[in-house]
């Protein structure tokens, strides 16, 4: 099993439920994808499966151990074994698109390895591969800060692929791509999983992106399992339910509409 929940709940310090009650299963090799409006959870069940927060109930189990029932260095060897994909990837904006990309192997490196990279890159044609299969090879050498957002939102999945861990964590991995980059970029994620026999799980916000992409759908809504299903088993119905907005009143009847004016100044 590569993930397993029974239970869990995630509080935050101010004592906002952000999970409550999660059970979850995860065999090695599914692809999953996680669903939902804003405030759902979604992140929050990724950073804990991140295990960059621990549970406040309930048990976790992650390729095989519970990371919180880990001494410290054990736990950033099972982190090393995970690929975490940022929605905004945390890089430094003068840092080299090889640079970002070789970072990947870090947690795996010696020490000395790792150092030696920061002044040398010890795998040019490594990182070359990885961002070729996301069509953005020629940025190699380029700088972070030269680079646009789904271009960055691209080195940030070409670090995890060159890192080739045995679980995949995406965070919102395409939002900032076009739908056609989109659809091929989860295609790329997906045939590394698939090749691999390794566990995806991602968040995505477009709906479409996740029915076509993914052969296991969970709605999360209020920090609770809504559905978790196929896509060809969900059913509309369950997606108005998912993303039905409680807190959005229907106006008056009675409420006057006012036309809109718009002034054009003469030249």
């Amino acid at each position: 099993m590569s993930i397993a929940l029974h239970g869990v709940g995630l509080a935050h310090a101010d004592g906002t439920r952000a999970l409550d009650g999660i059970d979850l299963r995860l065999a090695r090799g599914e692809r999953v994808a996680i669903i939902g409006p804003s405030g759902a959870g979604k992140t929050s069940l990724l950073r804990l499966l991140a295990s960059s927060l621990a549970p406040s109930s309930g048990q976790l189990e992650l390729l095989g151990s519970d990371p919180w029932r880990l001494g410290n260095s054990a736990r950033q060897r099972l982190r090393a074994r995970i690929g975490l994909i940022h929605q905004s990837p945390p890089l430094p904006p003068r840092q080299r698109v090889i640079t970002a990309v070789l970072a990947g192997r870090l947690g795996q490196w010696p020490l000395a390895k790792g150092l030696l990279n920061l002044l040398h890159p010890v795998d040019a044609a490594g990182a070359q591969a990885a961002l070729a299969r996301l069509d953005i090879a020629d940025k190699l050498f380029q700088r972070c800060d030269q680079l646009s957002g789904g271009q960055l939102q691209r080195v940030g999945i070409a670090r995890v692929l060159y890192q080739a861990p045995q679980l995949i964590l995406a965070d919102e991995p395409v939002s900032a791509m076009d739908p056609v980059l989109a659809g091929h970029t989860l295609a790329v994620l997906n045939q590394e999983a698939a090749s691999r026999g390794i566990t995806l799980l991602a968040s995505l916000h477009a709906v479409d992106l996740a029915l076509a992409h993914f052969p296991r759908v969970i709605g999360l809504r209020d920090g609770r399992i809504v559905f978790d299903l196929p896509p060809a088993a969900i059913e509309p119905a369950a997606l108005e339910a998912l993303y039905a907005n409680e807190q959005l009143q229907p106006l008056p009847a009675s409420l006057p509409v006012q036309p809109l004016v718009v002034q054009i100044p003469r030249c």
